[in-house]
């Protein structure tokens, strides 16, 4: 008893001194946290953080929203030309609150004949539409540079630049199509950019739309679809677009990525200007694959007298283009603008 006594003796002891050490070393550490924050500011714990990127959006409607703020262009008050070409005329052009828009001037003359390319005579035609012009500026030095004057260029209406780029191309002989965004099927997977052409949306608002995209440059002939295929295939929102055009003397050249498109019977029904791609050329993007359709092309233009292609700024389409057209004239071929298939006298 005396043995159990006398430990519990120094049990006691040895139990308060520690509980006394680890109340000091408790404080202690409180006032160590005190200062680290009061000289560095508040300490903050590890967290866990997942990047998560944005969903993916085309370059296209990148570009778009990044100028979407762009002022309209200055107003125009005599001819302008690039080189030889002319790229605007006081005469076909009205004045709006959002830039300068196409008209048919007071004398009759059409923005899709005053600024059409001229063209080779020929019984064989065939047009090319390579389009994507104005948002890549080394892609699109490299086309102009590559494409012969034959070829007919689409640009885009969001580059800040565009009528930079537009005016190269109509000083080396090109003819111009405005690319106006519609809407596709996945819209907005696929997105075409703002003020995009609706199906779903009333008319008032896409005639706005198209007319933010109408003022963006000038010079063009025609407008065309960029992308589209769900609006291509509306002919009740397709019937005043096309009207609108007709009466602002453009052409419409469907690029064919729409195999619903009903914008042939909505073009004849409303008396407008028209034309229609007979081949995708880089559907595929191989230059066999690209080859093959411009061949299939040929037997088009033999078939019927003429034939369009389309393509896009792809360098590989950009190169196959080039190559072949050099060879054309040897088998009895010419390559013309698009508005020589438009206002060829019908047979």
């Amino acid at each position: 008893m005396a043995d159990a006594a006398f430990n519990e003796e120094i049990r006691t002891p040895r139990a308060a001194r520690a509980l006394a050490l680890a109340t000091a070393f408790f404080f202690c550490s409180l006032t160590a946290g005190a200062l680290i924050i009061t000289v560095l500011g508040k300490v903050h714990r590890p967290e866990v953080m997942l990047d998560l990127a944005a969903p993916p959006q085309s370059k296209i409607a990148s570009q778009a929203a990044a100028n979407e703020a762009l002022p309209p262009p200055v107003v125009i008050d005599k001819p302008l030309f690039a080189g030889t070409a002319l790229v605007a005329d006081p005469a076909l052009i009205e004045s709006s609150p959002m830039g300068p828009l196409p008209r048919i001037a007071d004398d009759g003359r059409k923005p899709m004949t005053a600024y059409a390319a001229p063209a080779a005579p020929g019984k064989l035609r065939i047009a090319i539409v390579v389009s994507g012009l104005g948002i890549s500026a080394k892609a699109t030095t490299a086309a102009l540079a590559s494409l012969p004057a034959g070829v007919t260029l689409g640009f885009a209406p969001y580059a800040g630049d565009v009528q930079h780029w537009v005016n190269q191309a109509r000083q080396v002989g090109h003819e111009v199509l405005l690319e106006v965004p519609m809407e596709p099927f996945d819209f907005p997977d696929s997105d075409p950019g703002p003020h995009t052409l609706r199906a779903g949306v009333d008319e008032d608002s896409n005639l706005q739309r198209l007319t933010w995209s109408l003022s963006r440059f000038t010079g063009y002939a025609g407008i065309t679809n960029l992308l589209g295929q769900r609006f291509l295939s509306d002919s009740e929102v397709m019937s005043p677009t096309m009207t609108y055009l007709a009466r602002r003397g453009l052409y419409f050249y469907d690029n064919g990525v729409s195999a619903q498109s009903v914008a042939p019977q909505v073009a004849s029904a409303s008396a407008a200007a028209f034309a229609q791609s007979n081949e995708t050329l880089d559907g595929i993007q191989t230059a066999l694959e690209i080859d093959r359709h411009l061949s299939a092309l040929e037997d088009e233009a033999r078939a019927h007298g003429s034939a369009i292609g389309s393509g896009f700024l792809y360098p590989v389409t950009v190169e196959r283009v080039a190559a072949w057209s050099k060879t054309l004239a040897g088998r009895g071929f010419v390559l013309v603008p698009v508005s020589a298939i438009v206002n060829a006298p019908k047979q």
